[in-house]
């Protein structure tokens, strides 16, 4: 009996182990970059997640070791590799083609008190 993907997603929402609430020490005041050559154009941007952005945090700005900066997050030293290397994905996508960042969970935005946030 086959099923089509519709009814299979309904059935199945989510594959693998539930997340992991993650341990985030510190948040930054500046939330969105996004290219100053074409300010007027609207280009589509990347998200990162708030641990994706701890984790270039840990390991690239403080130098911890990949396992230091797993067991500070919460994480398995796997999740926290590949949390990060999707991370670092994003960045080099955003740099190469011109795209904005924008960090999920901003309070700024959300509150409506970005002055620069298409969010208003």
């Amino acid at each position: 009996m086959a099923m089509d993907d519709n009814n299979l997603l309904k059935e199945y929402p989510r594959r693998g182990r539930p997340r992991l609430r993650r341990i985030i020490n510190g948040t930054s005041e500046s939330r969105c970059y996004k290219p100053c050559c074409c300010p007027d154009e609207e280009s589509a941007g990347i998200m990162l997640n708030p641990d994706e952005i701890e984790l270039i945090r840990l390991i690239d700005l403080e130098g911890l070791l990949q396992e230091e900066a797993a067991e500070k997050l919460g994480v398995s030293r796997k999740t926290a590799w590949r949390d990060l290397h999707e991370a670092r994905r994003k960045i080099a996508d955003a740099l190469v083609n011109g795209k904005g960042i924008e960090m999920t969970g901003c309070k700024k935005a959300a509150e409506g008190h970005c002055p620069k946030c298409p969010r208003q």
